[in-house]
């Protein structure tokens, strides 16, 4: 049987109640404990117990780090993650991870693993099959479907279809236990593992709003931000009367910071090609994100902007955000 490493980072999953609420508590032996037909085989290891609330880019270089440390005596990686990041983090490792030869499966829980017909079970038992089944790549087990990691979402804060694959076809699914592969598990990553950790974390995200303030916009700058990712309205429409984004966004691009443009949409692409009042935003220089997801466009953006490094061009980002890195863009 292959030989599969279990990381266990907190979550939902690891919860028990405690006098100020549920706070994670189960070591990574402890979660095994609760599902040991699926767990032979099964070496395990904690790097923390966090609420993935707290999960920020530090803890991605330490995830990344520790996968990379132990892969080559490994079949199959699972890490155990609260569902709240679980997106950001998936789509960052599948960066920082590009080209690894063996699955690394991320999973958790809505409720806790020791709580009645808690989903933790159902989910750690799946993910581990998961990754003695799965080629290389980053991807999420939960709620029976197998998403790759950069295309995954959460959509729904309680139930247990928390995750959506969007605009990419999921990986396989899960029925009784039983691995089910569909359209999605045709792509795999090509060439050697790319290991990138030195990640620009001083990104922003703006959701636009009518009425939005340009001066909120155009003060980024000030913050010390080296990207921003917008996410518009529609296919990539912002405000040209009265308050003009096209002019605010053209001034951090003035300044040497790219703005990488989004939908507010979950489904199909953002293009500021189709309508007029979009016209300023192509002539200002803003980056389309297609039909990235907004985790892996923000996270895409710190990777590109930490991989450039002295390379750094505004056409240099373009190239690079606009390539597909690891299945997260068309």
């Amino acid at each position: 049987m292959k030989k599969i490493l279990l990381i266990a980072t907190g979550g939902t999953i690891a919860c028990k109640q405690t006098s100020a609420g549920l706070a994670p508590q189960l070591s990574s032996e402890q979660l095994l404990s609760y599902v040991p037909q699926r767990a032979e085989n099964v070496d395990s290891m904690e790097l923390f117990r966090m609420d993935s609330s707290n999960i920020q880019p530090e803890e991605w270089r330490v995830m990344a780090e520790a996968v990379v440390d132990s892969v080559d005596k490994y079949d199959g990686i699972v890490i155990t993650h609260g569902t709240d990041t679980m997106a950001y983090t998936s789509s960052m490792l599948s960066f920082m991870l590009r080209g690894i030869d063996k699955p690394i499966v991320l999973t958790g829980a809505q409720y806790p693993i020791g709580a009645p017909d808690s989903d933790g079970l159902r989910n750690l038992g799946d993910a581990l099959e998961a990754a003695r089944l799965l080629p290389g790549g980053v991807y999420i087990c939960f709620g029976g479907s197998v998403i790759r990691g950069c295309r995954a979402v959460k959509t729904r804060t309680m139930s247990l279809n928390a995750f959506e694959s969007i605009n990419c076809p999921n990986v396989g699914r899960f029925e009784d236990g039983i691995f089910i592969p569909m359209a999605g598990m045709d792509e795999k990553q090509a060439g050697k593992l790319d290991f990138f950790t030195n990640i620009e974390s001083r990104v922003a995200l703006i959701k636009l709003i009518p009425g939005a303030l340009p001066a909120t916009i155009v003060g980024l700058a000030s913050c010390g931000v080296r990207g921003v990712v917008v996410e518009a309205f529609g296919l990539g429409g912002v405000h040209s009367i009265r308050r003009d984004h096209a002019e605010s966004l053209h001034k951090l691009i003035e300044q040497n910071i790219p703005v990488i443009l989004t939908s507010q949409c979950l489904y199909e692409a953002s293009n500021p090609d189709v309508y007029q009042v979009s016209a300023p935003l192509r002539a200002a220089g803003v980056i389309s994100a297609r039909d990235m997801t907004t985790e892996a466009a923000v996270t895409k953006l710190m990777w590109a902007l930490g991989k450039l490094g002295e390379s750094f061009s505004m056409e240099n980002v373009r190239k690079l955000m606009q390539q597909n890195i690891c299945g997260e863009i068309k």
